[in-house]
């Protein structure tokens, strides 16, 4: 990823073609961002591959999209949550966790309990049939974290554990900043 962008398939721009989404001759080495050298971007392809092969091994073992999972797995470990709890924990909005409640309902995966102190909102749990769901996915999940774990030396894990959270932490407070207007203008 670190390493020079190639343009395969793309004639050089000799000053006859003015079609958008063609290189300027030699504009790549001396362009001030370059894509596969930004962080943010870096960053986002590796979660999206990730996500992307998770989430085909639960989806064909389970049946579940990526928000039915973090859904199902948030309740795994805490037992019983509000949708909102559990929208903030798994850093879903708050439609996306409703619609994945509801269909892990329908599948009788989850219930449901009104909250008496705020009719508002209710308390969610996992079903007899979601925890099991959950206990025989989460030794696949532990696996698939390992595997992924392994591209790392292990003389390396304690610092890349350090500055995975320390990026997150920095994402936060740089997302808290922008949504205040203090950054980005």
């Amino acid at each position: 990823m670190g390493g020079r962008a190639t343009m395969t398939n793309v004639p050089p721009n000799d000053g006859t073609d003015d079609r958008p989404g063609r290189p300027e001759p030699g504009r790549g080495d001396d362009a001030p961002l370059k894509l596969e050298q930004f962080l943010p971007y870096r960053l986002n392809v590796v979660a999206s591959l990730v996500s992307q092969a998770l989430s085909r091994i639960y989806a064909q073992r389970y049946g579940i999209g990526v928000p039915e999972w973090r859904v199902l797995v948030t309740l795994g470990q805490y037992g019983i949550m509000t949708g909102k709890a559990i929208g903030e924990h798994s850093h879903m909005h708050k439609t996306k966790v409703s619609r994945a409640v509801a269909q892990l309902e329908t599948r009788k995966l989850v219930a449901r309990r009104a909250n008496r102190a705020d009719l508002r909102e209710s308390y969610l749990t996992l079903t007899p049939a979601g925890r099991e769901m959950y206990e025989d996915l989460a030794p696949v999940a532990l696996d698939f974290a390992a595997r992924l774990s392994d591209a790392v030396d292990p003389a390396d894990r304690a610092a890349f554990d350090r500055a995975v959270e320390r990026l997150t932490e920095r994402s936060a407070r740089i997302a808290a900043e922008v949504a205040k207007g203090k950054v980005g203008r």
